[in-house]
C-alpha cells in the first residue's frame, strides 16, 4: 500500500476534513505518515487531528486556509514549512453549485478555477520540485468522472477535470523517471458529506452504488504506483463507456512523449 519511506513522513491533504479527506489522513496515520491537514474551517480538521492522535499516536498539522482565495498556494506552502513532504493529495474540488454556466457570476467560476487548477498547480510546481530532487515521492488527484467531457450545470467542473487529467498524464510522464508517483483517480460517486449536503439541498435522492471513501482510499494508494490514471470500478485495461481504459491513456502518453522528442528534446 503507501510506503511511509517512500511517501513520508509528512503528507498534505487538500480538502482533508470530511469524506475522503478524512479517509486518506486516517490511513495514512496508520501507515505510520503525519499529515497536514487542510480545508477552509479550523475545528473540523482539530477534531480529525484529535481522533488521529488518539487512535494511532500520530500528530497533524491543521491548517485553517481558504483554497477558493488567489494566494492559496502561498499559504499551503507555509503550512509546510521545512517539513519533508514525501506525498500531495488534491483532494478539495466538489462543484457546490451544479448550475448552469451563465446563471452564476462569472466570480463563482473563478474561484473554482483557483481551487481546482490554479492552487494545485503551483503546489506540484513546488512541491514536485523537492520530491524529484530527493527522487522519491507521491502526487494524488482525487478527480471525477466529469473529466471525460462537458455536459449541461457542469461545463467549468467538467473543464477543471478535464485540465487536471492531461497535467496529471504530463506531469506523470515527466516524473515518474525521476521517481516520483502521480496518479489521476477518476472517480464516481462517493458517500461524502459534502454530496449528501448537495442531493439534500437540490431535494434529491441519493444515488445507488456509492462509494465508500474509506474503500477509495486504501484502493488509491494500492494504485498509487500505477500511474496516471485510475478509473473507478473499472480494470486497468477496461474502457467501459469511456473513450480510452487507464491503461491506454498510460501508453498514448508515453507514446506521445516519444512522438514529441524530436520537437522538445528529452
Amino acid at each position: 500500500m503507501i510506503d511511509q519511506r517512500r511517501h513520508g513522513p509528512w503528507a498534505i491533504i487538500a480538502g482533508a476534513s470530511e469524506g475522503t479527506g478524512k479517509a486518506f489522513a486516517k490511513a495514512l496515520a496508520r501507515a505510520g505518515i503525519a499529515s497536514i491537514l487542510i480545508a477552509r474551517r479550523q475545528k473540523p480538521l482539530a477534531d480529525l487531528a484529535a481522533e488521529i492522535a488518539e487512535e494511532t499516536g500520530i500528530e497533524c498539522v491543521c491548517a485553517a486556509i481558504d483554497l477558493y482565495a488567489p494566494d492559496a498556494a502561498d499559504r499551503v506552502i507555509e503550512a509546510a514549512g521545512d517539513r519533508e513532504i514525501g506525498l500531495f493529495i488534491v483532494n478539495a474540488g466538489g462543484d457546490p453549485e451544479g448550475q448552469h454556466f451563465l446563471d452564476l457570476p462569472v466570480e463563482n467560476w473563478i474561484d473554482q478555477v483557483n481551487r481546482g487548477v490554479l492552487a494545485p498547480l503551483q503546489c506540484c510546481h513546488h512541491f514536485g520540485t523537492q520530491m524529484a530532487a530527493r527522487g522519491q515521492g507521491g502526487i494524488l488527484f482525487v478527480g471525477s468522472g466529469a473529466c471525460w467531457g462537458g455536459a449541461a450545470n457542469m461545463a467549468a467542473y467538467s473543464g477543471i477535470k478535464s485540465f487536471m487529467l492531461n497535467f496529471a498524464e504530463g506531469l506523470w510522464a515527466e516524473l515518474q523517471p525521476k521517481g516520483v508517483d502521480v496518479l489521476y483517480a477518476a472517480l464516481g460517486t462517493t458517500d461524502t458529506p459534502e454530496l449528501r449536503r448537495f442531493m439534500a439541498a437540490k431535494n434529491l435522492p441519493l444515488p445507488d452504488d456509492l462509494a465508500d471513501p474509506e474503500a477509495v482510499a486504501l484502493r488509491l494508494f494500492d494504485e498509487i504506483g500505477n500511474g496516471p490514471v485510475l478509473i473507478w470500478g473499472q480494470a486497468d485495461d477496461e474502457a467501459g463507456h469511456l473513450p480510452m481504459s487507464a491503461a491506454g491513456r498510460r501508453t498514448r502518453t508515453l507514446a506521445i512523449g516519444q512522438a514529441t522528442k524530436r520537437i522538445f528534446g528529452k
